[in-house]
């Protein structure tokens, strides 16, 4: 039978060591270069957008005032304020969120053409506005009238156009405003 090793030292594992798994300075500089990048879109969002978002109240005041500032020098410190107030916030759903809304999400997609289609029924057909005010007893009837006859003036007044004219759409679009507005669920625009 061999004798057993003495006191031999053995290799030490990593996890002996958990100064060895901190993240390199390099690392470190690119977390914080990309939390930088990530307020400075945050500043950049509209105010309604920022409003959706999980900030908590000194990161929303912070993007706040960046907001506001406009010399160079006020505004550069206010960002890098807002990047270091980014290091508690949650930064990947924050920049989920981010994406989502660049991208364009398949249901905002979905809805968009579904109040198209509902703003052209409703050019076609009163019996739609009828419905629609059922469902939405609160609407300004007079004004959301007035909107269609303009609309539906302006697509006869385009309809006579000479070829290669651009045609109007300020009616129509100012309908698609006002129908967007509205707080509807999957079923009631179908």
């Amino acid at each position: 039978m061999p004798e057993p090793m003495h006191d031999t030292p053995q290799p030490a594992a990593p996890e002996d060591f958990p100064e060895d798994r901190r993240p390199s300075k390099s690392q470190v500089k690119r977390d914080m270069h990309a939390l930088l990048d990530l307020g400075r879109e945050l500043i950049d969002l509209p105010p309604a957008r920022l409003a959706r978002l999980p900030l908590d109240e000194p990161l929303r005041e912070a993007i706040a005032l960046a907001q506001r500032i406009h010399s160079n020098e006020g505004r550069r410190r206010q960002v890098h304020y807002v990047g270091k107030l980014m290091r508690h916030a949650d930064a990947a759903a924050l920049r989920a969120q981010l994406d989502l809304w660049a991208s364009g999400s398949r249901e905002e997609t979905r809805a968009m053409h579904r109040l198209e289609d509902l703003r052209d029924r409703l050019l076609d057909s009163d019996e739609v506005l009828t419905q629609l005010l059922e469902r939405f007893p609160g609407l300004d009837i007079q004004a959301l009238r007035a909107q269609i006859r303009a609309a539906r003036k302006e697509a006869r007044d385009n309809a006579a156009l000479p070829e290669g004219r651009e045609p109007a759409r300020k009616h129509y679009r100012a309908l698609f405003q006002t129908l967007k507005t509205l707080d509807f669920d999957d079923e009631t625009s179908r």
